[in-house]
């Protein structure tokens, strides 16, 4: 079986990563490479590292679909694969119109609960509803569908019209750890990372800090990571006189290392994972968490309590609850050993669900089976 797996770009995020993981693992009967449109190679060396055959179609960083629409056709034409598997919208996009015109059967992935009534809040302008309109016209077009959670599943079968009996669930895995998170102290360090986006909540997570620390001087909070929303960030933080609490160091290179660097520099405080985002796919960032046992707190949108059950592996609050979030970040801090318990409950849960090991033999025993099934022509 031969694949050519698309994606906008290369980027340090939650989707290009699991790609990462997952074709790594796939076995030698599986023949795969992975074509991306855009200028952005930050993940480059690690799937070269990794040994996946990367295919850079060099489209300038926008749209400009006709010509990657052109130069996926002609790859296409040229490599000969069995079948197409796209991610992201505007490789999906291209990689639609491209499976129609060489009639290489596509796989579809959805990744982001893009058309929720909370994501239209922070969507605004007709270039949105074209791209909505756009998705769903073409939404026809994979004969199957890889989706990371049930809840996405559901949303999208009502937003896009997608059927049921085309879609597959594969939550995201991650790799386990040779270290796990341990308590030793208090909680005084509170953490998160993710793109800085308006919908990752990163602003909630700063305003509730900004009480907690009127009761705790001695807490600091730490939010990885880059994005258009910096500057709103870093405004917040000066207004609220915070630049002593609050630090946005930029990227991080691998998040895993970040969570478990903790059990080995630990000073007898501890630090607690805040996850606020708005929506989600099924996100990477607290799989990561969770796999290595440090305490969550995480916004109760349905795709985190497909991960996180509340106060059996993790504190939750309704999303954009500015109130609840700081009561629950008080809490981590009065109840070390609580949280400590959650994390380790978290942690065992990860391992038996989420193991990138598991999840990357279940994603290639779908493809497999689609493939075996169109080459007898047999209906999924």
């Amino acid at each position: 079986m031969k694949i050519i797996f698309t994606q906008d770009a290369l980027v340090n995020a939650g989707a290009e990563r699991s790609h990462l993981e997952i074709l790594s693992r796939f076995s030698p009967k599986t023949e795969v490479c992975l074509s991306y449109f855009y200028p952005k190679h930050d993940l480059k060396r690690d799937y070269e590292r990794a040994g996946i055959r990367l295919i850079f179609l060099d489209i300038a960083e926008s749209y400009h679909f006709l010509l990657a629409i052109s130069r996926l056709v002609k790859l296409i034409r040229e490599e000969k694969p069995d079948l197409l598997v796209s991610c992201l919208w505007r490789a999906d996009i291209i990689t639609r119109i491209a499976s129609l015109i060489t009639r290489v059967p596509l796989i579809g992935t959805l990744v982001n609960d893009s058309y929720s009534p909370i994501a239209w809040t922070d969507k605004k302008g007709l270039k949105y509803k074209l791209v909505y309109w756009l998705d769903r016209l073409t939404s026809w077009i994979p004969v199957h569908w890889i989706v990371n959670a049930k809840s996405l599943a559901k949303s999208h079968i009502r937003t896009l019209g997608i059927k049921e009996e085309k879609i597959s669930i594969i939550y995201r895995g991650r790799s386990v750890p040779a270290i796990f998170w341990k308590p030793v102290g208090e909680i005084r360090k509170f953490i998160s990372y993710g793109r800085l986006l308006e919908r990752k909540g990163f602003q909630e997570l700063i305003l509730a800090f900004s009480e907690v620390v009127k009761a705790y001087p001695d807490c600091s909070l730490t939010v990885y990571g880059e994005g258009p929303f910096r500057i709103n960030l870093e405004n917040l933080v000066q207004s609220l006189n915070l630049q002593n609490h609050v630090k946005l160091p930029g990227r991080v290179a691998d998040p895993t290392d970040l969570l478990t660097a903790s059990t080995e520099l630990s000073t007898g405080t501890e630090h607690c994972f805040v996850f606020p985002s708005w929506y989600e796919g099924f996100s990477g960032s607290l799989i990561e968490a969770m796999i290595v046992g440090i305490p969550i707190i995480a916004s109760d949108i349905p795709m985190n309590l497909e991960a996180v059950s509340p106060n059996q592996n993790a504190l939750t609050f309704p999303v954009k609850d500015v109130k609840a979030l700081t009561e629950q970040m008080l809490f981590a801090i009065q109840n070390p050993e609580k949280m400590g318990e959650l994390g380790q409950a978290a942690r065992l849960e990860a391992v038996e669900r989420f193991d990138i090991d598991i999840i990357s033999k279940q994603y290639e025993g779908i493809l497999m089976k689609i493939y075996q099934q169109r080459k007898s022509n047999q209906p999924w």
